[in-house]
């Protein structure tokens, strides 16, 4: 379609669940720092309370200010009644994203795809510009991650399920720990097929104890060591810990600007790779860095000095 365009994804550190129902809720999740909130209308709002906690969830849509992390929803599992409906009451200017439980095939997402087409013409929305986010819960999901990654460039962010005791647990049968060792394959390959599909910022499955921060900072620094983006999080007190690990430092900026201006000098002499502070660098360490710096800016970090 021509008109179509790519969902406006900036990168997300920090996407703070909250569930739908919790309207006293939105107002300390807007304050809490996080980038990103998704509101939960899946397994955390009871059946009963599923129409309040959609008129919850639009309202918060509706009020939604510049400036303000961007929303997403978590709706019903693919092909059921509960998505078409979460969908036909949340799709509004001011939604970033939808987050897809369950996915187990490309064919969900891309009928994802379309049904959001379908909203945001018949609503004067620019068709495209809603994100998706395909959860990685079942073990067909983690098998077929690339053609699922693939599936609608509406796909920006995505990456591999931890949840201890969750759907991806029980469907693929690892036992958590704290070290993370039985989700780092999953973790790993998922990644991998996400950046191969092109998918701009992916981020990780969570860190499940509320209490526990410097678990929760240990699991993220590995999160971010792997090459993901961010991550998600289940309590506001890990936003902090999340944000901080995931925003470049300033030493790694002025590292970077280093490399790219060390390596512009060699380049001036005709020399195409230099040996800098015990190290061998040339062009891809440039592109590298100027990647680096690129994301600080969009993270409102100063890099030029």
């Amino acid at each position: 379609m021509t008109d179509q365009v790519r969902p406006d994804a900036g990168p997300i550190r920090s996407l703070l669940f909250v569930p739908g129902h919790r309207e006293r809720w939105v107002e300390p999740a807007r304050a809490s720092g996080a980038d990103a909130i998704v509101f939960d209308l899946e397994d955390a709002v009871p059946v009963a309370e599923i129409d309040a906690a959609r008129a919850v969830v639009r309202r918060a849509i509706d009020n939604q200010e510049p400036g303000s992390p961007r929303l997403l929803v978590r709706t019903g599992p693919p092909g059921t009644e509960a998505m078409v409906a979460d969908l036909d009451a949340i799709v509004a200017p001011g939604l970033a994203g939808v987050m897809m439980p369950l996915v187990s095939r490309p064919d969900e997402v891309a009928d994802m795809d379309r049904r959001l087409t379908e909203l945001e013409e018949a609503r004067g929305m620019a068709v495209g510009s809603t994100a998706i986010t395909p959860l990685v819960e079942t073990a067909s999901a983690a098998r077929f991650a690339y053609e699922i990654a693939d599936a609608s460039d509406r796909v920006a962010y995505m990456g591999g399920g931890t949840s201890r005791q969750g759907d991806v647990a029980r469907s693929i049968g690892f036992q958590w720990t704290p070290g993370g060792d039985e989700t780092l394959t999953l973790r790993s390959w998922v990644l991998l097929c996400v950046r191969a599909a092109g998918v701009p910022f992916p981020i990780s499955g969570m860190w499940s104890v509320v209490d526990d921060l410097d678990g929760m900072r240990s699991f993220a620094e590995q999160t971010r060591r792997l090459g993901y983006s961010g991550c998600m999080v289940i309590h506001p007190s890990h936003v902090p810990v999340v944000n901080d690990v995931f925003t470049p430092s300033a030493a790694e900026v002025a590292r970077w600007r280093e490399v790219i201006t060390v390596m512009r000098q060699a380049q001036d002499r005709g020399v195409g790779a230099i040996r800098h502070d015990g190290e061998l660098i040339d062009e891809a360490h440039v592109k590298t860095a100027e990647l680096g710096l690129a994301l600080a800016e969009r993270l409102g970090i100063a890099t030029e000095g």
